[in-house]
């Protein structure tokens, strides 16, 4: 009765051909948290995935399920056995072909509170990712919105790692290293302030952009900050940038964007779209605050020291790092190694340390500034 739901004719079990023109399942991923499940699903091609929720079944004995259809797509009978998960939130994944010209997710669910649908390109993905029950609170008031919730735990992404190396600038530098240090730096330095401070990457090692914000998710995060280091055609090119999730199509941070996503600009525009037509005003408000109290003090800070120190804004952009977030979310540029005078500074163990310390104190204050509105709103985190 389970495989009703993947394969409700026999075509697939006939030994039926496959169709031309289909993309494949090239694999499944999935990582699990106490409150938080993601499944990755990547595909050879893009598909264009439809989500629906099935109440449970006692009669049948079937769980709660979501399930995914991905039209044009072809899995035959690879996953035939299903994927057990058993986290507390799903039972197990199961993937089939639905029909001839079109495969099907299926999440069995333990347990359920919200679920989101992503798609990414480079390579293709189907992102599920599903949420547990939010606890009760006292006297069944509704949750505290965004704006008033306390700020205790920031995850702190030093950008690229392992095979990646990121920008690669004069004087030797890898951005990957720079951002490691002073991601390492900027910990100590949070939670000597009180924060519970969590890292995608306290290590040289690879992680995807997915398994970089499961982590920020599954951890709790009420804050993160993705560290990189910019670089630019013209070595003339400086200047200290942050940005916020936006679908934003500046030319300047298309080509940033581009080049943190790991796609061609052609690329940036597909998620451009996909922005436009998803509500990222929840958060947009908070991180757009965060921008601005980062840009401020990394700049402030910086100008105490070095003498010319371009401020370059805090700025909307499209980044996959940022989409992927549900929390409020920045991107910083510390400088482009690109540039003798900066790719200096980015060497320089006082560089990092200056870098983080304006991080830390950005953070704090945004803390703070949070914990007055909260308090003028009578409410308590």
């Amino acid at each position: 009765m389970r495989a009703a739901l993947l394969i409700p004719t026999a075509v697939a079990l006939m030994g039926a051909g496959r169709p031309p023109g289909l993309a494949d399942v090239r694999e499944v991923r999935h990582w699990s948290y106490p409150d938080y499940t993601r499944v990755v699903v990547e595909l050879s091609a893009p598909a264009v995935p439809e989500l629906h929720r099935l109440g449970p079944d006692p009669d049948a004995g079937r769980p709660e399920r979501l399930y995914v259809d991905l039209p044009g797509v072809w899995v035959g009978r690879r996953y035939a056995e299903g994927i057990p998960v058993r986290d507390g939130l799903l039972e197990g994944i199961r993937l089939g072909q639905n029909t001839l010209k079109r495969a099907r997710l299926v999440l069995d669910l333990s347990a359920y509170g919200r679920h989101r649908l992503l798609v990414l390109r480079a390579p293709d993905r189907v992102v599920v990712d599903v949420f547990a029950p939010p606890p009760p609170r006292s006297g069944s008031l509704p949750p505290l919105p965004p704006v008033l919730r306390p700020v205790r735990t920031v995850i702190v992404d030093p950008g690229h790692g392992g095979h990646d190396p990121g920008a690669s600038g004069l004087l030797g530098i890898r951005e990957k290293r720079i951002t490691l240090a002073v991601g390492r730096r900027l910990r100590d330095l949070l939670e000597a302030r009180g924060f519970r401070v969590v890292m995608t990457r306290d290590r040289d090692r690879t992680l995807s952009l997915e398994e970089r914000t499961a982590i920020a998710e599954g951890a709790g995060g009420d804050l993160f900050v993705s560290l990189h280091v910019n670089a630019a055609p013209r070595a003339a090119a400086r200047g200290i940038e942050t940005y916020y999730l936006d679908p934003s199509d500046g030319r300047h941070t298309v080509t940033v964007a581009a080049r943190e996503n790991g796609v061609s600009r052609k690329q940036v525009d597909v998620l451009q779209r996909t922005l436009a037509g998803l509500r990222v005003a929840a958060v947009s408000p908070q991180s757009r605050a965060l921008a601005r109290a980062v840009q401020e003090s990394l700049v402030r800070t910086l100008r105490r020291r070095y003498r010319r120190v371009d401020d370059l804004g805090a700025k909307p952009g499209p980044f996959y790092v940022l989409y992927l977030s549900s929390m409020p979310a920045v991107l910083v540029e510390m400088g482009f190694a690109t540039n003798h005078i900066e790719a200096r500074r980015l060497r320089s163990a006082e560089y990092h340390e200056l870098v983080a310390r304006a991080l830390a104190d950005a953070l704090g204050a945004y803390r703070t500034e949070r914990a007055r509105l909260a308090g003028e709103s009578g409410e308590a985190g």
